[in-house]
């Protein structure tokens, strides 16, 4: 038959032998994934592991089946009658070119779906491997481009291995941020700084949120407006950020926040008034011991007084700052492990702050806040029952009735 085509043209027997081989090697492949790749994810499927499934998600066993046409015609090339050395030399360095092109493929894809198994694990919440898997994907491509160049220009690698010496600063500069990213992904991994899952916030990239990946070059925060804020992995190693990791471990919320009393309503408590307050649960001890230390110490003063003036009395505020620290020592969801203060900041010209300090027995951030609320709903209402007045800056109203006030 090419004796036959031999006579017709020269060029026919080699151009059809080529096409013949062309066609068994598309056949080939087209069997290859119909057959092959096909049963494995037929296994893979009923199989009662995971980590097949995610082999076969990445196409890693298709991406090997592909080097079997291009190894069918490096092979079958040289067998060809009549081709000139060089076309047969061309063909096989193009599908050795081809060959280690998809065995690169086939080997990222194995890199990504080792990542892909090892995320499914408890541990990689605490140690993810995404930035070095990307940075090894990155080590295959380079050696893998070399040897696909050195196989299609039909050079020895070590050759063109050789030349980068001479371009290390160029590869330095190109690559400088993965050198960066790597030197910190390794940092924040060994020192445990950030792990998928964290509450980031990171405010000169205007990051407030949940860290959802940690790869080698950027860390994804989506925040709570389900913004997705991307920052580079370097810049958490140089720059400042506020990890609250800490507080979901400690299973525990804190409270920081003033009530700012009027200066002017804060006063010595009459005897009714401190009667009165006997009444109050949360007050009856207090009350009493407190009567009892102010009374050994009044007895104690170097000369017998009777102005009430001279003496230690028992004042609204303190006695408001008792009941709000006993408040809060029985409120079920405060912790009462964790610091637990009630405390008066330094006055200014708005008023004496009264801070409230103390950690909730949840961090779930809507139940936190309905806590807080409570509290401080709570804590408002009863202010004027100690005489006290919540100081506020004058509003428009207030101007116009003291107005009133005034031409009447």
């Amino acid at each position: 038959m090419f004796e036959q085509l031999g006579s017709i043209h020269p060029f026919l027997p080699p151009t059809a032998s080529l096409l013949a081989l062309l066609t068994a090697a598309v056949i080939i492949d087209l069997v290859a994934k119909r057959v092959l790749v096909s049963a494995v994810r037929r296994l893979a499927k009923h199989s009662k592991v995971t980590w097949d499934d995610i082999l076969v998600s990445h196409n890693v066993f298709g991406r090997f089946v592909q080097i079997v046409p291009a190894l069918i015609i490096f092979t079958g090339v040289p067998f060809i009658p009549d081709l000139t050395e060089s076309t047969v030399q061309l063909m096989r360095n193009l599908a050795m070119g081809y060959m280690v092109l998809m065995l690169t493929l086939a080997l990222t894809a194995t890199l990504s779906a080792v990542n892909s198994i090892y995320a499914a694990s408890p541990v990689a919440k605490h140690r993810p491997l995404k930035g070095f898997v990307q940075l090894l994907q990155i080590i295959v491509w380079v050696f893998g481009s070399v040897l696909i160049i050195s196989a299609v220009l039909d050079r020895s690698p070590l050759l063109l291995l050789g030349g980068f010496g001479a371009m290390t600063a160029i590869l330095l500069l190109i690559f400088k941020d993965t050198i960066l990213s790597l030197v910190a992904s390794v940092q924040l991994t060994a020192q445990d700084m950030v792990r998928v899952g964290d509450w980031l916030e990171m405010p000169q990239f205007g990051a407030d949120g949940d860290v959802v990946d940690v790869q080698l070059h950027t860390v994804k925060v989506q925040n709570w407006d389900k913004t997705i804020t991307t920052i580079p992995t370097h810049r958490l190693i140089t720059d400042s950020f506020k990890n609250w990791r800490g507080m979901s471990q400690a299973g525990a919320r804190r409270i920081k926040r003033a009530i700012i009393i009027d200066i002017a309503s804060v006063r010595i408590q009459t005897q009714d008034e401190i009667d009165y307050f006997t009444r109050f649960v949360l007050l009856k001890n207090y009350i009493k011991n407190k009567q009892k230390q102010l009374a050994e110490y009044n007895a104690g003063l170097e000369a017998e007084v009777d102005e009430a003036v001279n003496k230690r009395q028992l004042t609204n505020i303190g006695t408001f700052r008792a009941y709000a620290y006993n408040y809060l020592k029985n409120h079920p969801k405060i912790d009462t492990h964790m610091t637990l203060i009630v405390r008066q900041l330094a006055p200014s010209s708005e008023g004496l702050p009264l801070e409230i300090y103390c950690f909730t027995n949840t961090t779930e951030w809507a139940a936190y806040e309905g806590i807080q609320a409570d509290i401080f709903d709570h804590l408002l209402a009863i202010v004027p029952e100690f005489g006290l007045r919540v100081y506020q800056k004058p509003s428009g109203t207030d101007l116009l009735n003291l107005n009133k006030e005034g031409k009447k």
